[in-house]
């Protein structure tokens, strides 16, 4: 049944739940494995290094079916395309609870990742149709909270987990959970609202440009990880792998120019508003993987914390985060977007700087108000940013705007794994000063983030 302005409150609670439920689950399966990978490299017999891909056959399928998984969804609606998404992902999780080999597990992984893909790319889409205009805001905070809180909850949830059971699990899980979005899914999610922008398809040729520009991204950015660990002979190839894959991607890019409806949606990208604010998110999320990566090894090795401290120091970040997503969430249509993403970030940035100007032997609470300060920014920021995302977009074009959403999230990670690794090859990444560069690259990365969204309070107010 079509909806001109969004669901009832009791149908819109139901396809939320809907969607909650799949995003936990898809999000999540990107780290929860991390902790298990010694165990799962024991168990089935393989080198340590090659289990690293049962991690990355997840991000390499997911980041290259997002953007057709995206298109897909305005063509035959998005609904399907989840729904889809879901049974694919909840198979694959139980092929990855029988595998018997990494090979066998690794392909169940990246299969995961296509189903992931599907759920990814249309989520945001679905929730524009979920909820009213007025009150499209607080349905973009919440799933902004639930990606971000799923995103950083990996660790904790593989520990829990792997307390009292096997790493099969790990995967097992998903199966209760994916169970009940195939039985609500149909009928609680809305159809598309509006018919496919004219000219709209899905071209295999541009699929597979899309595929090889994101899959060569990541595998560069990998080997370059590894390199910078002390694998030096990967640097090269890491190097390789980058330059492929930014050769495709301008290709690609030239080849998406000339089309009407591009399944890259550079016709989007002329959009002020939508490019401003994918330059926001993709600073910010290159800021926050800076940030992620570098705090343990300045915690850990150059302050002297212990595993545990550090863990409970770190969560003072997503914990600020959760704070400020439903604040952020009510003051969206009160507040300009722009506005609120500007001071998100300018907070991010003050936490980050003050990060690197600690006390030389700082206290937990020197450290923990920081950490707090820069997810208080962050959660500020990441609202009011996809709502602008998701709203400047024609409503047509929901599809390509939801599937660039998570595409800036996921190319900000990997950009800032590049460059960490880069610092770590230049600076000691056991002494502090490596750590440290990486904090002040990530403030540089938040302050220009907080430039790109200021900017769009310019833009808003030429517009009205």
């Amino acid at each position: 049944m079509l909806h001109s302005d969004g669901l009832p409150p009791p149908e819109r609670r139901r396809a939320m739940l809907v969607i909650i439920l799949a995003i936990i689950v898809a999000v999540l399966d990107g780290t929860i494995v991390n902790l298990a990978l010694p165990s799962i490299a024991r168990d089935l017999q393989a080198p340590a290094a090659h289990a690293i891909w049962v991690v990355n056959a997840y991000q390499v399928a997911l980041l290259a079916l997002l953007l057709p998984c995206a298109t897909l969804g305005d063509l035959i609606g998005y609904r399907r395309v989840y729904l889809i998404g879901m049974a694919v992902f909840t198979a694959a999780s139980l092929a990855c609870t029988m595998a018997n080999s990494l090979t066998t597990l690794a392909l169940a992984r990246g299969i995961q990742g296509l189903g992931a893909a599907g759920l990814m790319s249309v989520n945001t889409a679905l929730v524009r149709l979920i909820y009213p205009r007025a009150l499209l805001g607080r349905g973009v905070a919440l799933n902004s909270l639930v990606v971000a809180t799923a995103s950083v909850a990996g660790p904790s949830a593989a520990a829990a987990v792997l307390s009292v059971a096997d790493w099969p699990w790990l995967f097992a899980i998903n199966l209760p959970l994916g169970a009940v979005v195939l039985a609500l899914g149909p009928r609680a999610l809305p159809d598309n609202a509006s018919p496919p922008s004219a000219g709209a398809r899905l071209s295999p040729v541009d699929v597979g440009l899309n595929a090889a520009m994101f899959a060569l991204v990541v595998m560069g950015a990998d080997a370059l990880g590894v390199s910078a660990a002390g694998a030096r002979a990967d640097l090269a190839r890491g190097s390789l792998l980058l330059a492929a894959g930014v050769a495709v991607g301008i290709f690609y890019v030239l080849r998406q120019r000339r089309l009407a409806v591009p399944l890259l949606p550079v016709d989007l990208l002329r959009i002020p508003l939508f490019r401003l604010s994918m330059c926001s998110s993709v600073c910010a999320f290159s800021a926050q993987m800076l940030s992620f990566v570098s705090l343990p090894f300045l915690m850990l090795d150059a302050l002297g914390r212990g595993t545990g401290q550090t863990g409970l120091l770190m969560s003072c970040w997503p914990l600020a985060t959760v704070v400020a997503a439903p604040l952020a969430g009510r003051l969206i249509g009160r507040v300009s977007d722009g506005l609120l993403g500007g001071i998100g970030m300018g907070c991010m940035t003050a936490g980050l700087l003050a990060l690197t100007w600690m006390p030389e032997h700082p206290s937990n609470l020197d450290i923990a108000w920081r950490l707090a300060m820069c997810g208080f920014g962050f959660g500020l920021f990441q609202s009011p940013n996809n709502h602008t995302i998701v709203s400047s977009a024609p409503p047509q074009r929901s599809g390509g705007a939801s599937g660039m959403l998570s595409t800036a999230r996921l190319t900000g990670q990997t950009l800032g794994v590049v460059l960490l690794a880069g610092v770590f090859s230049v600076f000691n990444a056991h002494n502090g000063h490596g750590p440290m560069v990486g904090l002040v690259m990530a403030a540089c990365f938040s302050g220009a983030a907080a430039v790109f969204s200021s900017l769009r309070t310019r833009h808003r107010l030429a517009e009205h």
